[in-house]
């Protein structure tokens, strides 16, 4: 089954300094009907404009995942790191028994991201953090897999069973769902057919349940993310 989430019907929010749209319930978008789609909890698509963002907050027992799509996000944390990373670039954190961080646009453009919170295995696991520096040669036309569980093959593990990827592609894509995992399917930029059925713009979403190959095919450049997980 795929269900077409279009970006209309998303909750948004617009503070000036960020602007953010929300797939799921978070801050003051809240629908009781829309919590989360199996242990993906979070997905915000927010724009940071420069010299803003956040400052040092807490979190507590999830893992976090930071997908940049447009120019630099700055990191420093209760651990002691201290990075930048531009468009492809991949942040994570297990936040575990707790962490504190700040997220900062230091630069003269807007920044644009992807943040992903999934839920944890389990309670108080150890605290990760990393990141990786992927080339847009890695996911030109093809699939990149950016994150995956600490026993599958992705260069980002973090603790929970699922797989990230991420394509800009003018080529078509499949890809061979695994048995009982769903898929949540995020258009980032341009527009894309799938499964020769579901039309998707800059912004919409898909949830794909109960099928067992997923299909893209790019009506103008398409870049996409999607997470595949188990079905709760």
């Amino acid at each position: 089954m795929l269900k077409k989430l279009p970006k209309k019907n998303m909750g948004t929010s617009n503070l000036g300094w960020l602007e953010s749209r929300f797939h799921f319930s978070f801050a003051q978008y809240h629908n009781p009907e829309n919590m989360n789609f199996g242990v993906l909890r979070v997905l915000n698509d927010d724009i940071i404009h420069p010299q803003s963002g956040f400052g040092t907050h807490p979190h507590k027992d999830m893992e976090i995942i930071t997908y940049v799509i447009k120019g630099a996000i700055t990191h420093k944390d209760s651990m002691g790191n201290s990075e930048s990373l531009s468009r492809g670039e991949v942040q994570y954190i297990s936040a575990g028994e707790g962490i504190t961080h700040s997220e900062y646009n230091t630069t003269d453009e807007d920044l644009r991201v992807l943040q992903l919170w999934i839920i944890p295995p389990q309670k108080s696991l150890p605290r990760l953090y990393g990141s990786h520096r992927f080339t847009k040669e890695q996911r030109e036309d093809k699939l990149l897999k950016i994150v995956s569980s600490q026993t599958s093959d992705a260069p980002i593990k973090i603790y929970q069973d699922v797989s990230i990827f991420v394509s800009e592609s003018t080529k078509d894509i499949s890809y061979e769902i695994k048995k009982d995992m769903q898929i949540y399917l995020v258009q980032i930029e341009g527009s894309s057919l799938i499964n020769e059925m579901v039309e998707l713009h800059h912004g919409d979403a898909l949830e794909i349940t109960n099928e067992k190959t997923l299909h893209v095919s790019p009506i103008d450049k398409s870049h996409f993310l999607f997470i595949e997980m188990p079905k709760l």
